[in-house]
């Protein structure tokens, strides 16, 4: 006996509670598993989610409190992506069959047909990620609700004859680790903001080696694992790919050659010796998080251009055309400059609302 058939088949356990559930299920609820698989427990209402928290925090007037959501908001957030990135891992590491595969005919499917990537659940690993954001902020009635909106959310994916239980406990499992490590490192963040000015410097170091080695790390697993041209759907709006950029964004210059290579690559090489210095001369908090996540970026892309010719994309959200062109995939280094611009802009808003606060506070001396 092997280990999946101890770890994941539990002898047969697995298959038989996946029946019992799945045959069990009358008629009359499948709309509600419908509701549950296909909407509530969806990853695209995360938006909402992180709209309604931080719209949640805008309206509390005690300051406390409102900090504590927008603690849960990041921790949700940061979350959301380390979960995210551990399940689509494991999806395609593992690639156990779904249902659909070991059974053969299903009554009733709700959704697409498929038969790879079963374990982990996504849908009950978000579930998971949305109570354990909310549950410190909530009382021991909106607690039981939670809980009782995590258990159909895996109930319907396995009504839905789309997941076996394994997988629901799986995504639990994995919800439960990225939230406690997300929180771990909120910890760690709001340490480090009281810490000195030369410790801050390390600190935007520190975030943008982080995100060029874990660009770098996601890179090199596509590369591994993917032929280029693959495509593996994770969700109804969310593909893994390996392409490769040769331009620069949205694929300009893609056929210029050698020279947009190499001159990218000094942009970009450029561009982070500028930011180095500016991280250096002291920068706001905000101003440090964004200037960081684009070094981090630059440089991530810049290190494919000069070792791989390309740059590679693999993240494919939207499935998106118009007139007959697609939304290009991107990557996390194209991610972390896009955070960091909205960091930017964030910063600079604050500044322009600080500054006008001021001025309107200095009265005009009149002659």
């Amino acid at each position: 006996m092997n280990w999946k058939a101890i770890l994941y088949d539990w002898g047969g356990l697995n298959s038989a509670l996946f029946q019992l559930v799945y045959e069990a299920t009358p008629p009359i609820l499948i709309p509600l598993a419908w509701i549950f698989s296909n909407f509530l427990g969806n990853y695209w209402t995360a938006p909402l989610v992180m709209l309604g928290l931080w719209a949640w925090s805008r309206s509390t007037a005690a300051a406390d409190h409102a900090l504590a959501i927008r603690r849960q908001l990041l921790q949700f957030v940061i979350g959301f992506g380390i979960a995210i990135a551990i399940a689509s891992i494991l999806k395609f590491w593992l690639d156990f069959p779904r249902p659909a595969a070991v059974f053969g005919h299903l009554n009733h499917v709700l959704g697409t047909v498929e038969e790879h990537y079963s374990l982990p659940s996504g849908h009950s690993t978000y579930a998971a990620l949305v109570a354990g954001a909310l549950w410190p902020l909530t009382g021991v009635r909106h607690r039981l609700a939670l809980v009782a909106y995590v258990v159909l959310v895996g109930w319907s994916r396995i009504a839905a004859g789309m997941h076996f239980p394994a997988d629901v406990l799986a995504g639990w499992g994995i919800a439960s680790g990225s939230l406690a490590l997300a929180g771990s490192l909120l910890t760690m963040l709001a340490s480090a903001w009281r810490l000195t000015r030369l410790r801050a410097i390390g600190i935007w170091y520190g975030l943008a080696a982080a995100v060029l080695f874990g660009d770098q790390v996601a890179k090199a697993a596509v590369s591994l694992f993917f032929g280029y041209g693959d495509q593996v759907a994770v969700t109804p709006f969310f593909n893994l790919v390996h392409l490769k950029n040769n331009g620069a964004a949205f694929s300009l210059l893609a056929g210029a050659g050698s020279w947009a290579r190499f001159g990218f690559a000094a942009l970009a090489l450029g561009v982070s010796i500028w930011l180095i210095r500016l991280l250096r001369q002291g920068v706001s908090k905000w101003e440090g998080v964004g200037y960081s996540l684009i070094l981090g970026g630059a440089l991530g892309n810049a290190v494919d251009r000069l070792l791989r010719g390309a740059v590679v994309d693999f993240l494919d959200f939207l499935d998106f055309h118009w007139h007959g062109a697609h939304w290009p995939a991107f990557n996390l280094a194209d991610v972390a400059i896009s955070l960091g611009a909205i960091c930017l802009l964030s910063a600079t808003m604050h500044q322009g609302k600080r500054d006008v606060a001021v001025s309107g506070q200095i009265p005009m001396k009149t002659p």
